[in-house]
């Protein structure tokens, strides 16, 4: 009989729309008496390539439980994204989060995706396919840089 995970209340051999992409995976530390006691930290971003994305974060033990953690969080923070006929953004569009700040450019058909790390793996799954970005910021964090492409496409108008 399969293992049913009341957490995401689906059972291991079962799929979902959404597809997942793993950002980033860091090791985390906090200093307890005996030492240090060693966590894994997970950016997730899940989409469906027909508008609907989300990114999470979270903490586990291992990577595994960590991204499992993530993808979980990233299905509650969803949102909708407005994309053209064309699978094109509406209008440009610039957004900060943290010390992130990205520019989303809409390009004709058939341009593809020019964008980077990050902000390509949250487009993609958006299910954007004619885009031009830039990371206007200096900072590497990819997890700083999807929460700004997230902010960017909440503003986007229909």
């Amino acid at each position: 009989m399969p293992r049913r995970d009341r957490r995401i209340n689906r059972t291991e051999g079962e799929r979902t729309e959404f597809e997942r992409k793993l950002l980033d995976v860091r090791r985390v530390a906090r200093v307890m008496a005996g030492g240090r006691r060693f966590s894994f930290r997970a950016t997730v971003v899940i989409g469906n390539r027909k508008g609907k994305v989300g990114v999470g974060v979270a903490k586990g033990p291992d990577v595994t439980a960590a991204t499992e953690k993530a993808a979980y969080r990233a299905r509650k923070n969803l949102i909708i994204v407005p994309v053209t006929p064309n699978g094109s953004i509406a209008h440009e569009v610039r957004a900060k989060f943290s010390a992130a700040r990205v520019l989303l450019r809409p390009r004709p058909a058939g341009s593809g995706i020019v964008a980077g790390g990050a902000v390509r793996a949250v487009v993609e799954l958006a299910g954007i396919s004619n885009v031009s970005s830039k990371i206007l910021s200096r900072t590497p964090n990819k997890l700083t840089n999807a929460m700004a492409t997230m902010e960017a496409l909440k503003q986007l108008k229909a």
